[in-house]
């Protein structure tokens, strides 16, 4: 399940002369993910109504800041029956826990311009654990509504580690649906207005 996640907030950290302002642009972003099923295809849906913001220091970019929040009931794989299962409590379980969120705690450039690694807390079903994004971001530019950049985020984690145990044996061998899921967020950010 490429998560994707509901709402974006800066860390409550002091914010220098440098720094700027950017919100999520719901209507432009969104978070894929994808896992096997039965072994020998993929399964791949999305999530909607990503909220977030983000602090960038244009001096020194790893002392920037993102929070991201993803409502799990906007889970979408294209297939009804199989999204209601996933909001159940065999999976997201999205009466419990409704959200799905990001919140970084370490930016490192990886020393191409634009990329970095973020390191920051995932929860999922109410279980945080730490990971590592991959993260391309684009230059400034002017848009609709003012200055906007786009970011581009991987990563993989396992799903069992946040509790999403639910699975079947195949007579074959194997299971039902795979562990390993990867995650994919292409987001659209403009600046906030002062």
């Amino acid at each position: 399940m490429r998560i994707a996640i509901a709402t974006l907030a800066v860390l409550a950290a002091p914010v220098s002369a440098s720094a700027s302002q950017w919100q999520f642009d719901s209507a432009h972003t969104s978070a894929q993910f994808a896992v096997r099923h039965l072994m020998v295809s993929t399964v791949r849906g999305a999530f909607s109504g990503i909220t977030g913001t983000a602090t960038f220091d244009d001096k020194d970019f790893t002392k920037s800041t993102v929070q991201v929040t993803i409502p799990a009931s906007s889970v979408d794989t294209r297939e009804p029956k199989r999204d209601t299962h996933l909001k159940s409590a065999d999976f997201f379980d999205v009466e419990k826990f409704p959200t799905i969120t990001f919140k970084s705690t370490k930016v490192t450039a990886s020393g191409t311009d634009g990329k970095f690694k973020v390191e920051g807390d995932l929860t999922i079903h109410g279980v945080t654990k730490p990971v590592v994004l991959d993260v391309e971001m684009t230059p400034e530019l002017k848009g609709p509504g003012g200055l906007r950049r786009g970011v581009s985020a991987s990563t993989k984690v396992n799903r069992k580690e946040f509790g999403l145990m639910w699975n079947r044996s195949l007579e074959q061998g194997g299971v039902l649906v795979g562990d390993d899921v990867t995650i994919q967020i292409d987001a659209e950010l403009v600046q906030a207005k002062s």
